[in-house]
Formats: structure tokens, sequence, C-alpha cells
């Protein structure tokens, strides 16, 4: 671990997916590293100065930030290499990648999708999801801001009738496809713990509630939050999802989260 390894901050959302793989990658390779949370919305602005784009997640590395979760865990392999999550053969590291890429392009959008089609019904349980480390006050005036935050969520996620069907359908087959790839050890690529197996189950955690405190969501949950995790509670993908965290996933290495100004 280098001496600078202190220095990182993840700019990040709590509980997305896309994060959280990065915090996977983080916590799995043991780096110290400060989490800065934002809210979804209010975000842009602090996003587009650090990293010239609205999304999260954003590493700071030092000088050098790095946006996207599949280009910051490329960069933490090749700065943390041990333990790897790319495999050491040549084939396998592409089927890994390809399939990170397959998660990161199909899947976590469809999931986000489909989740906050229901999220967004429950909006004091979502300001309570994104805004529970902030002050009072800044919780109060996110809370009245849901309004306008609403609409233009649904129309950057494409959550309309037209998309939502497709949405669960997909959400379905990579369920269906990550019980039918895995090998006799469990794993997606080989016989080891990679990237692809990371990807294909952080991207999958919103729907299948891996009991882990970065996206465990808090209880008590609304109804349909919990009819949406019910959906999919008894698919043998479900169940692969959880026993990979439960293997491989640990608790944390940095418990501190730093909300944004």
């Amino acid at each position: 671990m280098s001496d600078g390894s202190e220095r990182l901050e993840l700019h990040q959302f709590p509980y997305s997916h896309y994060n959280e793989k990065v915090r996977w990658a983080l916590d799995f390779k043991g780096v110290p590293h400060r989490r800065i949370s934002y809210l979804p919305g209010p975000h842009m602005t602090a996003m587009r100065k650090l990293a010239g784009a609205s999304a999260t997640p954003v590493l700071r590395i030092g000088g050098v930030v790095v946006a996207g979760s599949a280009e910051i865990i490329d960069v933490l392999e090749g700065q943390y290499p041990e333990p790897p999550l790319y495999p050491a053969d040549a084939a396998q590291r592409r089927a890994a990648l390809d399939l990170q890429a397959f998660f990161d392009e199909e899947v976590a959008p469809a999931v986000r999708r489909a989740l906050f089609a229901e999220l967004l019904l429950e909006p004091a349980y979502l300001c309570r999801l994104f805004a529970s480390e902030k002050p009072l006050l800044t919780r109060l005036a996110y809370r009245a801001m849901q309004p306008l935050i609403r609409p233009a969520m649904r129309q950057m996620m494409k959550i309309d009738s037209a998309h939502l069907g497709t949405a669960r359908h997909t959400i379905r087959a990579a369920l269906d496809r990550v019980a039918a790839q895995a090998g006799p050890g469990g794993y997606l690529i080989g016989e080891h713990f990679s990237i692809a197996d990371l990807a294909a189950a952080a991207l999958l955690a919103p729907a299948c509630g891996p009991s882990h405190p970065d996206m465990e969501l808090p209880a008590p949950r609304p109804a349909r939050v919990e009819a949406w995790f019910a959906e999919w509670a008894d698919h043998p993908g479900t169940l692969w999802v959880r026993s990979i965290y439960a293997k491989h996933r640990p608790r944390r290495v940095l418990p501190l989260r730093v909300a944004a100004d």
C-alpha cells in the first residue's frame, strides 16, 4: 500500500450500486479512504467542477481525479495489485472485463430504473436514504425540493411504462445468467473471485438485499420496497449474490463518511 493511500477520497451516493463497486474494491484491497456523500440532484454542480461530468463515483487519488466505477477499479488494480481482482490468465481477464462491461451497461441501468420507480413514490423514505447524514436544515430543504427533483430523475432514468417492463425482464435475465454461469466454486470466470463476480453482485445488490451496511436499506422500509425485495428473493441468482457478499465483501476498511458541503 502506498504512503498516499490516506489521501484517497471517494465522492459517492450512499446505497448506489455503481458506487458500491468502488467501495467493495477499496475494502477488498484494504485501501484506507475517505467517503464524501452527496445528494442526488444537487450533486451535479460539485461533480462537474471536480470531474467534468455529473455522475458518481469519482475518486480523487492525491491530485488525480478518476470518474466511473470501471475506470476507478482499473486504476486501483494498477496501484494496489494485491489481492487481485483481474484474473492472471489473459483470456479469463478479457472475459471478466467483458462481463463487467455487460453489467455496467445493460443490467445496472435496468436495476436503477426499476427500483427508483418504487422509491420515487416514497419521497420521505428517498430523503432518508440519501440525506440521513446531512444537517437537519439540509434534510428539510431536500425534502421540500422533491416535487422538482422527482420528475427530473424520472426523465433521466427513463422511468416510464415503456421501459419498466423491459427493465424487470433484464434483471430477471441477469439473475438467470449468474445462477447458470457460476462454476463449481461459485465464480463466474475461472476458479477465483474476480471483477466479474464483484461487478455482477454489486450491480444486482439493490434487487437482492445482501446483508451489508453499505447496501442494506434502512428499516422500517415502505411496503412497496419490501414487495420489491420479495419479487426477487427466491431466485437462485439472488442467493448467488448474497453468497458472494458473504464470502468476499469486507465489512469496511474505513467507517468514516463525510457529508459534502
